[in-house]
């Protein structure tokens, strides 16, 4: 019997951000940080998670902003690191998402901005589960979220059908992409749950994390 072994083949990385715009960014924080304050929690996360995705050292890292790439931001970051910036598009965030996995074809792994836990070493476990090709090998890799999200989806090749039906920003869409799966006759693997940052609660727990200690001064100053 032949043995199947891993595919070579790096998927590449695709970080979802927002513009840190002063009363349109983590906009559930605004009451414990202030509009500014807020955005400026965004500026810091989106570089946390371009710094994570570079350390990975898997495929290339590219960057799709929303709601469009002109903010003063991300045209520095095109400026100074050189990063790949394309826009997002599609009527939700599924839309969104499903056409960046098209726009690759390939292996990716697709993260966003809230999740200050997700490592360089989460990012490596993915690609590993999504080049496993022992017993079938999978067609997705997931790192769900602690509210029933998800922090991280990978997939082989894209699936637009993995999107559709899904209650988008509530507790139910991890449990509805897994019916999804399901359905679609797809291949998976779930990494253990990390936590993301998106309401007032979740500060505290955010100023554990190296880097971030300063949010406390942040909460201050903006009032």
């Amino acid at each position: 019997m032949a043995i199947l072994r891993a595919s070579p083949e790096l998927p590449a990385l695709a970080v979802f951000a927002r513009a840190p715009q002063a009363g349109a960014a983590k906009t559930r924080l605004i009451p414990a940080l202030g509009a500014a304050g807020a955005a400026r929690l965004q500026r810091r996360l989106t570089l946390h998670a371009l710094a994570v995705a570079r350390r990975a050292a898997l495929g290339g890292v590219s960057l799709w902003v929303a709601p469009d790439g002109q903010h003063r931001f991300f045209r520095a970051l095109r400026r100074c690191c050189g990063i790949e910036c394309r826009e997002q598009f599609g009527d939700d965030l599924g839309a969104r998402m499903a056409a960046a996995f098209a726009a690759h074809a390939g292996p990716l792994l697709l993260i966003g901005t809230d999740c200050p836990a997700l490592q360089s070493e989460h990012l490596a476990a993915a690609a590993r589960a999504l080049s496993d090709e022992q017993a079938g090998g999978n067609d997705a890799v997931f790192i769900p979220a602690e509210d029933g999200g998800y922090v991280l989806l990978g997939l082989r090749c894209p699936q637009p059908g993995l999107f559709e039906g899904v209650d988008w920003g509530s507790e139910r869409v991890m449990a509805q992409t897994r019916q999804r799966l399901l359905a679609l006759g797809l291949r998976w693997c779930e990494l253990p749950a990390l936590w993301d940052v998106d309401r007032p609660a979740d500060l505290t727990r955010l100023a554990t994390l190296p880097g971030f200690g300063a949010n406390k001064t942040d909460r201050r100053a903006d009032r």
